[in-house]
């Protein structure tokens, strides 16, 4: 959501987390840890000083939703089963190893494929089928 926030702001130089917390009532200090850690491995950007704040560090149409989510959680993993070495106790029985990567990689596969633009875009065109739904009376 952060993220989101700042594509839906490319004027802005940088937002600061103070800004986003209160868009999306996110405890401050949590929210801190997350831009810090997104910053670290560099999605954003962040300017210090009295404007100071944080800056997408690519353009939103290049950022995935896996690339945040991995930024923040770690590997995507459905299952215990599922990790980076590919191995459990069961392994060499196991009969549902197999569904469940598929599975896994869908879900990889289908967040890789949804950019922070697409985000924001999702969100103006939710508003404008809102505001086709007003009506004006007028006496």
């Amino acid at each position: 959501m952060a993220l989101k926030f700042l594509a839906e702001h490319p004027d802005a130089p940088s937002l600061s987390a103070k800004d986003i917390s209160e868009a999306y009532h996110i405890p401050l200090q949590l929210l801190a840890k997350i831009l810090q850690r997104l910053t670290k491995v560099g999605l954003l950007r962040s300017h210090a000083g009295m404007n100071g704040g944080y800056a997408l560090s690519r353009d939103p149409r290049e950022i995935t939703a896996f690339e945040v989510i991995h930024a923040i959680d770690g590997p995507l993993f459905i299952t215990s089963c599922i990790t980076i070495s590919g191995s459990c106790d069961l392994n060499d029985i196991c009969t549902i190893k197999e569904p469940l990567r598929r599975v896994n990689d869908s879900i990889s596969d289908l967040l890789k494929n949804i950019r922070i633009s697409d985000l924001v875009e999702a969100d103006v065109v939710k508003r404008k089928d809102h505001d086709r739904r007003l009506v004006t009376i007028s006496a």
